[in-house]
Formats: structure tokens, C-alpha cells, sequence
């Protein structure tokens, strides 16, 4: 009996790991239903999109800066190996709007909002005002999750966009003061070489990935359990959900948009 302790530990374990899979499906479903009726909660939409949009530009922009500026570098010292440091523009542009871009401009939303979200719902869930909510006939999924969710949707997108071009531009600050690159010939080549698709693909990501912080955001925080010990397991457990599902779905779409 002792053999099979450490069997059934990993047995509760996945068992657990699928219950809440299947709780955030269902939570997923539910709020993508709720989005094509109303009521429609307008000001708490906009509050949602000032607070994930625009408040994250500062850290989506410092992030991609020094991402550029980086990629330049090591995309100059690996090419320098083999005389193609001509690379230098085109890798950092289709670098930054595929891959870095979308990628860890999502992580730090899901580091700053999908654990301010978690927290701010589970401490309504601790004081009881969401009780109070559902006393006053409001949808607490309509009001807390719907526009939330949606703000994150569609603002990570544009939080992208923003990074893609900062991020470019801090390979070119680099490559024309650090790496004595021709300014005019920089902005060329990265023009030439960057399709449509590269910044599409990015933007598809984008959204993807804002839907999955908010989502996991507000999943935790109607999960929370009770107390400030509920509360911060489950901020951690909304940054942590969201940072895998990023990584994970960010290589799916990857092979859907550029598989061979």
C-alpha cells in the first residue's frame, strides 16, 4: 500500500488539474455567451479599457524598447559569424512583430492586470458585493467578467501595434549609434523584408492573448476563496494560468500561421 501513496498523490493531482480546466472551460464559454446579450455595461467596458490599455503602455513600451535593442545586438554578434550581419534589420522587425512583440507584451499584462483583476473580484467576493450584486438583479458575469474581458480583448492589440514599433525602433537606435549602420539603408531593409501577414499574425496573437489574461483574471477572482489568504492564492494562480496558456497558445497559433 505504501508503493501506491505516491501514485494516488499524482492521481489527485491530474484529477485536480482537469476539474479546473473544466471549470475554466465552462467559465469561458459562459462569458463568450454573455457577449451577445444584453444588458451591456458601457462605463465599466471603458473603465476596463482605460485600465488595461492605456495604463499598460509605459511597461509594454520600456519592454520592447530594450527587447529591440537586444535582439539587435545578438542578431549582430551571431551574424558577424558568418558575414550576415545585412540580417540585423529584417530578423529584429519579423522578430518583433511574430514572436517578442505579442509574446511579452501579453506577459507583462498578465503580470500587471490579470492579478489587479483577480484581486480586485476576489476581494468583492471576500466583502460580499457580489452577494450584493446578484440582491440587485445584476448579472455579476455581465457586469464584473463581459467587460473586462472584451476591454482585454481588444486592447492588447493596440498595446502590440505599439510594442512592434517601439521594439523596431530600439533595434534601429541600436544599430545606427551601436552598430554603425546606415540609417537609410536600416529603415530599407526593414521594409523590404516585413509582409503584412508578419504584423497580422501578431495582432490575431494579441488578441488571443488578451482574452486569455482577462478571462483568467476574472476566473481566480470568482474562484477565490475566502479571506486574504483566498484572495492572494488566487492573484498568484491568475498571473501563473495566464503566463502557460500565453506560452502554449502562442506556439499553437505559430504552427497554424507558419507551419510548412
Amino acid at each position: 500500500m505504501i508503493l501506491l501513496v505516491p501514485f494516488a498523490a499524482t492521481g489527485r493531482a491530474t484529477m485536480a488539474l482537469l476539474a479546473a480546466i473544466g471549470r475554466a472551460t465552462l467559465f469561458a464559454v459562459a462569458t463568450i455567451s454573455h457577449l451577445f446579450r444584453p444588458p451591456f455595461y458601457w462605463r465599466e467596458f471603458l473603465a476596463a479599457l482605460i485600465q488595461i490599455g492605456y495604463f499598460s503602455l509605459p511597461v509594454v513600451g520600456m519592454t520592447a524598447f530594450f527587447t529591440g535593442g537586444a535582439l539587435a545586438l545578438q542578431i549582430y554578434s551571431g551574424g558577424s559569424r558568418f558575414n550576415a550581419e545585412s540580417v540585423v534589420p529584417s530578423i529584429v522587425a519579423i522578430g518583433m512583430t511574430r514572436e517578442l512583440g505579442p509574446v511579452l507584451g501579453g506577459l507583462m499584462v498578465a503580470a500587471r492586470v490579470a492579478s489587479s483583476i483577480a484581486a480586485e473580484i476576489g476581494t468583492m467576493k471576500v466583502t460580499e458585493q457580489i452577494d450584493a450584486l446578484v440582491t440587485l438583479s445584476t448579472n455579476p458575469m455581465k457586469y464584473l467578467t463581459v467587460p473586462r474581458v472584451l476591454a482585454g480583448t481588444l486592447a492588447l492589440p493596440a498595446l502590440v501595434a505599439v510594442g512592434d514599433a517601439i521594439g523596431i525602433m530600439g533595434g534601429y537606435m541600436v544599430g545606427v549609434s551601436r552598430l554603425e549602420f546606415n540609417s537609410a539603408a536600416y529603415l530599407k531593409n526593414t521594409v523590404d523584408y516585413l509582409q503584412s501577414w508578419d504584423v497580422t499574425s501578431g495582432l490575431i496573437k494579441g488578441a488571443v492573448f488578451g482574452f486569455l489574461v482577462t478571462l483568467m483574471g476574472c476566473f481566480y477572482g470568482m474562484s477565490s476563496g475566502r479571506g486574504a489568504q483566498g484572495v492572494g492564492r488566487a492573484t498568484k494562480a491568475a498571473v501563473v494560468a495566464a503566463s502557460v496558456l500565453i506560452l502554449a497558445a502562442n506556439y499553437l497559433l505559430t504552427e497554424l500561421f507558419f507551419s510548412a
